[in-house]
């Protein structure tokens, strides 16, 4: 049974990372429209619209945890009512990047050796400053280039940062590697996995 789903996220890089995580589930999903890219702030001012919208369709939103305590406070802080099933609310502790840091293949693409590739990503404070800190020990002057920030620039990342990892993504990450290391990840998959839409009749 083919499973319509929309997506709303801060940006490219996780919606490369929810496609990825939904191929991973070997399950007929099929990606609709896809909304946000403009941050977490968009993603948070626009949640009780998502909340009714897939109510219809069912919607898969993932966003940051940052500086919250929690997933389950960072929802809770959200969301003003109660969160329909067919809204699946994903939380990346602390970010994005510590699910792609959960896969030491990481240091591969990266052209770094394994040994500098975090052992628990999802205790950094700061996933996304690894990962730039990491780019710049590459033996590729593509990749520092791509990822570090300019000299002298107000940007926390490099013009080609979201681009460089969308390809890891599409075609290095080991989701089953990383989702033993990271426990966000897991429960995502694990989430998306045994998903089955609450269909509203009318």
């Amino acid at each position: 049974m083919t499973i319509p789903i929309n997506l709303a996220v801060e940006d490219s890089l996780s919606e490369t990372v929810l496609r990825r995580l939904l191929n991973a589930t070997q399950r007929d999903f099929s990606v609709g429209y896809v909304y946000g890219r403009g941050g977490n702030g968009y993603l948070r001012k626009t949640i009780e619209g998502w909340n009714k919208a897939a109510r219809g369709t069912p919607l898969l939103l993932l966003t940051d945890l940052d500086n919250e305590d929690c997933p389950l406070s960072l929802i809770s802080n959200w969301l003003s009512t109660t969160k329909h099933h067919n809204l699946l609310f994903r939380v990346a502790v602390r970010e994005v990047e510590a699910w792609l840091l959960a896969d030491v293949g990481l240091a591969t693409y990266l052209r770094v050796t394994p040994h500098l590739i975090p052992e628990d990503p999802e205790l950094l404070d700061d996933p996304k400053g690894q990962m730039i800190k990491l780019a710049a020990r590459s033996r590729s002057r593509e990749i520092r280039r791509g990822l570090i920030p300019r000299p002298g620039s107000a940007a926390k990342q490099g013009p080609g940062y979201n681009s460089f990892l969308e390809v890891f993504v599409r075609d290095s990450w080991d989701v089953s590697r990383a989702r033993q290391v990271s426990a966000s990840l897991d429960r995502t998959l694990a989430r998306l996995s045994a998903f089955a839409p609450a269909w509203e009749t009318r």
